[in-house]
């Protein structure tokens, strides 16, 4: 009899396991009910929450917890495991949540005197980092290795890992030893320095025989280099860091109070080639903070060099150093829009002359000029019929803040835009052509044809749009919004909005009344 009720016993746990595993939550809530401990363990030690936490199962997660698991309880065979700590080595932030919720100490050590902020920070897991120094983790508690007695600072470690995300949110909230920080992330800038790094990490692992091979992720405003090494096609062991070590440099130059001269910021960014990326941004970021006559004189030499990089990292300095320089800035970008052919080029110039028109528009500039001309709206809408979605993108991003009411030709380039194929272009230019101080036919009809957009926002924006004018299409809209349960985040913000803005108070009340419904 003991042994049929053991045989039961293991065979229950063994479901338990199964169902976290298989992110069945409701499977675990029965077994939990029909008597299996919330504190089981498999054969191996290893605790059902903290299988839970690093399988990445949240709902899994807080149903053992209300059903009494500790949360700092450690797991494995030898007791050296957190369910925090697995959770953010691997970057599961709605888990760490839970846990911290539950009341897990965020900078408990675990087995070789890792915390939970140590593994996120070396996995490069920001918004976990951002997660755990929010509730309270030291930024400054060491980690292991770095060769110093007590352990390495996180912002060294993150400095190695290449992550500028992580590295911000160290800084944000205090984080020092930035001088050894940027020691670190000068030694990773030189160009194929991570993938050479990572190839000799590896190559005591590997036999012979074995392959190896790179590979490149975009993530996280850069590229992530994997090197792998394989037998017989199967992965053996691989290594990954992140390339944003140029932009860290720059991050903690500027929070030591270093003023690099702009060559240098400019460089960093043409190193890096891809105007989006941080390694690029950051630069740029630092010429608008410093935004001075030295930078902006920096910046206008750079408009005419022959190389459209160069004039892009120009054309991105210029846009954003304020309404100062808007008078000197203003000239060579229309000059540098009206001639643009390389999507890099296109793209700084027309959304630099968006940044500059909005300045205009909210009477920051002391000369504005007349309308379309210096403000550079002609030259943007060159660009309105470009194959390329990114850049109709930024046209309709820059006509927000260019298009008077009155100019036709801009709100036409707005309303065709509304209609295009693809979903962040229709959503921005739907978004701007609601904001337009102008109420006509055209501009109505193109809003009610946005109300069934696929995209959620896009369908809210047009509703306020319409609500704004006073048009009564926007009604029916949104109250198919209100009560729709999957319209949620800013589209419901947006409806919201929107229904504050309707004349008819009894509509008003009506439609904030509206429940989502249930599904």
């Amino acid at each position: 009899m003991t042994n049929e009720r053991t045989a039961g016993s293991d065979r229950a746990r063994d479901e338990l396991f199964s169902a976290v595993y298989d992110g069945r939550d409701d499977a675990v809530v029965a077994l939990l009910r029909s008597g299996v401990p919330a504190e089981a363990t498999d054969q191996d030690g290893q605790s059902a929450l903290y299988a839970a936490a690093v399988s990445d199962e949240p709902g899994a997660v807080r149903v053992l917890l209300a059903a009494g698991a500790d949360p700092e309880r450690a797991s494995g065979a030898d007791g050296g495991d957190l369910p925090l700590c697995g959770a953010a080595c691997g970057g599961h932030t709605e888990v760490v949540l839970a846990l911290l919720a539950a009341g897990a100490r965020t900078d408990r050590r675990e087995a070789y005197g890792f915390t939970a902020l140590a593994w996120a920070v070396g996995q490069g897991h920001a918004d976990t980092v951002e997660a755990l120094l929010a509730h309270g983790a030291d930024p400054d508690l060491p980690g292991p290795g770095g060769g110093a007695p007590d352990g390495e600072p996180p912002l060294v470690t993150a400095a190695r890992r290449g992550s500028p995300s992580t590295v911000r949110a160290l800084l944000r909230h205090g984080a020092g030893a930035r001088q050894e920080a940027l020691a670190e992330a000068r030694r990773w800038t030189a160009p194929e320095a991570v993938e050479h790094e990572l190839h000799a990490e590896l190559l005591p692992l590997a036999g012979e025989g074995d392959e190896t091979v790179v590979r490149r992720i975009e993530e996280d405003g850069g590229v992530t280099v994997v090197v792998e090494t394989l037998k017989d096609g199967a992965p053996v062991a691989s290594l990954e860091r992140q390339t944003g070590h140029a932009a860290i440099t720059t991050l903690l130059e500027e929070s030591l109070g270093v003023r690099t001269p702009f060559e240098e910021l400019a460089g960093r960014a043409l190193r890096c080639g891809v105007p989006g990326r941080d390694d690029w941004l950051e630069p740029v970021a630092t010429l608008w903070r410093r935004g001075d006559e030295e930078s902006c004189q920096a910046a206008l030499a750079w408009c005419a060099s022959d190389d459209p990089l160069r004039r892009a990292f120009a054309a991105d300095v210029l846009g954003g150093l304020g309404p100062l320089f808007a008078g000197q800035a203003l000239p060579p970008l229309r000059e540098l829009c009206a001639g643009a052919q390389t999507p890099e080029l296109i793209g700084a110039s027309v959304t630099a002359l968006g940044k500059l028109g909005k300045l205009g528009k909210l009477g920051k500039l002391e000369k504005p000029g007349r309308r379309g001309e210096l403000d550079g709206l002609p030259q943007v809408l060159r660009h309105s019929g470009h194959p390329d979605a990114a850049i109709r993108r930024r046209v309709a991003l820059a006509l927000a803040g260019l298009v008077p009411g009155d100019h036709e030709d801009g709100l036409a380039a707005l309303t065709a835009l509304s209609a295009d194929a693809d979903d962040s272009v229709r959503r921005r230019a739907t978004t701007a052509l609601a904001g337009a101080d102008a109420d006509t036919t055209a501009i109505r009809t193109a809003l009610a044809a946005r109300l069934a957009d696929p995209v959620a926002v896009t369908a809210a924006e047009a509703a306020r749009g319409l609500a704004v004018r006073q048009d009564p299409r926007a009604v029916d809209a949104l109250a198919r919004m209100l009560a729709d349960g999957s319209v949620t985040g800013h589209a419901r913000e947006t409806a919201a909005d929107a229904v504050r803005r309707l004349p008819d108070a009894a509509v008003r009340r009506r439609l904030a009344g509206l429940l989502p419904r249930r599904r």
